[in-house]
């Protein structure tokens, strides 16, 4: 269990949809920081187990769980789950009170996230977009970054409680901003593991003890995330945790989308994402993301 500690914030009634890897435990914290919270998951047994695990409620329905909430948050798959679970007779905009907030941490398009505000605006309702950086273990440890779009009063009003689950919980700009910068963080870290990858297959092709190479040039400009916590698990072979292939190509797919959209090169972002198509022909859907040494080093796991 995580030892965060929670910062003392007037208790909400809040509603989570989506325990998956990172919504579980998101909705955990909410709770264990005070909050009254009902959960909402298509799989009815995990939100029958959450409430059972949190002594808080789960509801059959993402309407029913949004009812009388003052902040719905949200982490599903993609942008049709999304609009599965916010639109509709048994939606969450369709329970949500006037003036509530819906907060979104899928990493979804900016267009979702623009055609969700508006149609929370038409019914009075507010809509934050909010994606995590930090993968699994950061949203166990209540240590994910967040990165919002929307409104200042609705992010003004979401941002104590989502501290729950956050360290840094940022107003990027209008709605859709938040999305952007989670593509650009994804950009980053899919050139960063690609170079990693390189970097250490060669050191082992090179015969060096690569568990040392890393540890020396991690003190220097070469030193990344990346490198300090998958360098060590890329030596060993070991990719069973972590951020996976298949999520990975879903968010490329998103920023390539939009980089044809707003004129943007991306040709080592594109590289990188069939060098991902290649990892999941291996089977390494499910892989974390820095099985892209997989491709260079024939090794399997």
């Amino acid at each position: 269990m995580s030892s965060k500690t929670y910062d003392p914030v007037p208790a909400k009634k809040v509603a989570f949809i989506g325990l998956g890897v990172m919504g579980y435990p998101m909705a955990g914290h909410l709770k264990r920081a005070g909050h009254q919270v009902t959960v909402y998951n298509r799989t009815s047994a995990k939100a029958s187990q959450w409430a059972a695990e949190y002594g808080d409620a789960s509801a059959p329905t993402p309407r029913q769980a949004a009812h009388d909430a003052d902040i719905v948050f949200a982490c599903v798959g993609n942008d049709d789950d999304l609009r599965s679970v916010v639109l509709g007779e048994h939606g969450a905009f369709a329970g949500m009170k006037a003036g509530a907030i819906f907060c979104d941490h899928t990493t979804a398009s900016a267009a979702v996230a623009r055609e969700l505000h508006a149609a929370a605006q038409h019914r009075g309702l507010h809509f934050v977009d909010a994606p995590v950086s930090g993968g699994q273990a950061g949203a166990v440890n209540g240590l994910l970054t967040v990165m919002c779009g929307g409104d200042q009063p609705a992010f003004d009003a979401v941002r104590p409680t989502g501290m729950a689950f956050a360290r840094a919980f940022t107003r990027i700009g209008e709605s859709g901003a938040g999305q952007l910068a989670k593509m650009v963080n994804q950009i980053c870290i899919a050139g960063l593991v690609q170079g990693l990858s390189e970097a250490v297959n060669f050191g082992q092709k090179s015969g060096i003890d690569m568990k040392l190479v890393l540890e020396v040039i991690g003190k220097g400009a070469a030193q990344s995330w990346q490198m300090d916590n998958r360098g060590g698990t890329m030596v060993d072979d070991k990719f069973d945790f972590g951020f996976a292939v298949d999520w990975m190509r879903k968010d490329l797919g998103l920023c390539m989308d939009e980089a044809r959209r707003n004129g943007a090169a991306l040709p080592v972002t594109a590289l990188v994402d069939q060098f991902y198509g290649d990892v999941q022909r291996m089977g390494g859907g499910r892989w974390d993301t820095s099985s892209l040494i997989k491709r260079l080093s024939g090794s399997r796991g």
